[in-house]
């Protein structure tokens, strides 16, 4: 148990093996945002770097398979890793969500690769 929130960034699958296919990659975001429930209910801050990075995106009017969401994706990523605690796996290959986890590995953050890997916040904080 710990006794202050982590913010933990969820990697995994997004554009990977979609093809730029705009289904599948809304299908993996979904398997992304249903980690954010646990990992909330645990007592942390879920993040996802799609979250910050597709309206970084549309605000300059480009889309996931634009050439400039290279520029945007696995930056977003690495910059919102600086403010993060630790990282959760999801299964599947993913070179943007392999380099979430190098990044990780560097700084020395946990990398999880299950929701039951995440250490429960203490339960007085019921704010």
């Amino acid at each position: 148990m710990t006794d202050k929130p982590m913010l933990i960034l969820i990697a995994g699958p997004y554009r990977s093996g979609t093809g730029g296919d705009a289904q599948a990659m809304a299908t993996n975001l979904a398997r992304l945002e249903a980690a954010g429930w646990p990992v909330f209910a645990a007592g942390h801050v879920p993040a996802i770097g799609e979250w910050i990075a597709l309206p970084v995106l549309r605000s300059v009017g480009a889309g996931p398979t634009d050439p400039l969401a290279d520029q945007v994706l696995h930056p977003t990523a690495e910059r919102l890793l600086a403010h993060c605690d630790a990282v959760l796996r999801l299964p599947g290959d993913s070179t943007g969500a392999d380099q979430d986890v190098a990044t990780a590995h560097r700084r020395g953050l946990p990398v999880y690769h299950s929701v039951d890997e995440i250490p429960r916040r203490l339960p007085q904080d019921a704010a």
